[in-house]
């Protein structure tokens, strides 16, 4: 990567700029103010824009949400944000019900608490295989390293050729419909406003199989990695 050709920095949330759902640290807040002056800087994230600048304490920024599924602008008059682009997809519950429950079955999953499947107003979808009622400490404990999920994870992704699926959270499996993911969102957002993918940047934990980084990660893109969002600073250090 050639430093002096990066115009633009794009950024993952939980894990690489906080704690997984907790707020901007002060210090990595003064790190993007501090990029903010050399760079645009963008989010990218898997959540909804307003989760992510909400999480974020409202700091002035762009953000894509969900995949690619809405964009956000933020306003310096209303130092807030203006919703731009906000897609939904269909979804035929009764399909995903119908493999998801074979899933369950084919490999022993067919306890769970609350529903079976999450689905989301946008169109995405989420496979719990502990249910949607899970309690935090078992969610926690079933698959720390990822690998009960990743040992199935290929079949999952087998079984839903129309979304891009994730291993997400702690237990579970997070689908988004195609062609959505991270790396559609960013060449979008490149192709409407004039950037080279050599002119950008990502920075991202979640880059391992099944990760939502990953389709970057594997792209074209140049990609920053970070495991620990306490490291952030010193890892954007030749940025500034």
């Amino acid at each position: 990567m050639d430093i002096s050709k990066i115009k633009l920095i794009a950024f993952d949330l939980d894990g690489t700029l906080t704690q997984h759902k907790s707020p901007l640290t002060e210090q990595n807040r003064a790190v993007l103010e501090a990029l903010s002056k050399k760079y645009k800087l963008i989010m990218a994230g898997a959540g909804m824009c307003r989760r992510i600048f909400e999480q974020m304490g409202r700091f002035p920024i762009d953000i894509i949400g969900n995949y690619g599924m809405q964009y956000a602008q933020y306003d310096e008059t209303t130092r807030d944000l203006v919703i731009k682009e906000d897609n939904t997809a269909p979804c035929d519950r009764a399909s995903v019900e119908k493999r998801v429950s074979a899933l369950r079955k084919k490999y022993g999953y067919t306890y769970f608490a609350g529903d079976s499947v999450e689905y989301h107003s946008s169109g995405c979808v989420t496979f719990p295989l502990l249910g949607t009622k899970a309690k935090i400490e078992d969610k926690l404990a079933f698959d720390p390293d990822r690998s009960k999920r990743c040992a199935i994870y290929d079949d999952v992704k087998s079984v839903f050729p129309d979304y891009t699926v994730f291993v997400g959270g702690s237990s579970s499996f997070d689908m988004a419909p195609f062609p959505y993911n991270k790396y559609y969102a960013l060449d979008k957002y490149c192709k409407e406003h004039g950037y080279l993918h050599d002119d950008v940047a990502y920075v991202g934990d979640d880059y391992g199989p099944g990760g939502n980084d990953e389709s970057v990660y594997l792209s074209d893109f140049n990609f920053v990695t970070t495991d620990d969002y306490m490291g952030f600073p010193e890892i954007m250090k030749k940025f500034l």
